[in-house]
């Protein structure tokens, strides 16, 4: 299928590796993003960026901010300070669903299918706030979709609430995959799964992003989450605490002993 063909890999670890050194425009850029619950302050600052073709984690334990952080990013909870850049677009004072319409899309923790509706009509809601214009580039998605989650082809007619915990978080994703993100927000996709389902999710994470979609990733899942990322950001108390590749971070000894149980 045309549109997502697996793009030139050199072309693409040359976006990946030098976007930030080079002053290639960033996908995502975001700068001293401040959050507040009332009079709690969630965020402090946080700034980040991911480049187009990136694979970027954001780590934490609970409670650090990450969820915080995404919910910020697709516009559910406002800013008290900082700015929120898409490809050089200030996207600050967008409401959720425009954001949406830009490309910004997120699947959510606990993944939020609809529990009534099928399959298919699950995916169809994915691109109710971004809709396709020629009903070939719909068909040529959808095929796409199934192709990367055969399970949800076999079970298109089956209504979502039925669905194992590990096949309701493939029809999340593919419901987000509908709506051609620019940027797939992925938060804990690995939570509550068995281990065998944890591999095969982020199996599928990794082609997604193989296939040019860029990945900001939410993930507890240290080991596997770092070992497919191209960098990541770790976050502590709402703040950025340390960045570098995964695989750097996956050899760092605070690291190590804090996410990893090693030390």
């Amino acid at each position: 299928m045309g549109s997502h063909r697996e793009p030139d890999n050199q072309a693409v670890g040359l976006v990946k590796g030098n976007a930030a050194s080079n002053g290639a425009e960033a996908l995502l850029e975001v700068t001293d993003m401040v959050v507040n619950y009332g009079r709690i302050q969630a965020l402090h600052g946080i700034s980040l960026h991911v480049a187009p073709g990136e694979l970027v984690t954001l780590l934490g334990a609970n409670g650090a901010g990450k969820t915080t952080t995404m919910r910020a990013l697709s516009g559910l909870l406002p800013l008290t300070r900082g700015r929120i850049l898409l490809e050089g677009r200030d996207i600050t004072q967008m409401k959720a669903h425009e954001r949406v319409g830009e490309g910004l899309i997120q699947a959510p923790e606990g993944r939020g299918v609809f529990p009534g509706m099928t399959v298919q009509e699950n995916l169809d809601m994915g691109c109710y706030g971004r809709p396709f214009k020629q009903k070939a580039e719909y068909n040529k998605t959808l095929d796409w979709v199934y192709e990367l989650f055969p399970r949800m082809l076999e079970r298109r007619k089956q209504v979502g609430g039925t669905l194992s915990g590990g096949e309701q978080q493939m029809l999340a994703i593919g419901r987000s995959l509908m709506a051609r993100p620019k940027l797939l927000l992925l938060d804990e996709p690995s939570m509550g799964l068995a281990p065998m389902i944890i591999q095969q999710i982020f199996r599928i994470i990794t082609e997604i992003n193989k296939q040019g979609t860029t990945v900001l990733l939410v993930e507890q899942n240290a080991q596997q989450a770092l070992s497919r990322s191209d960098r990541a950001y770790i976050l502590e108390t709402g703040e950025v605490t340390k960045t570098g590749s995964g695989a750097e971070l996956l050899t760092d000894p605070a690291v190590k002993s804090a996410y990893l149980g090693v030390g």
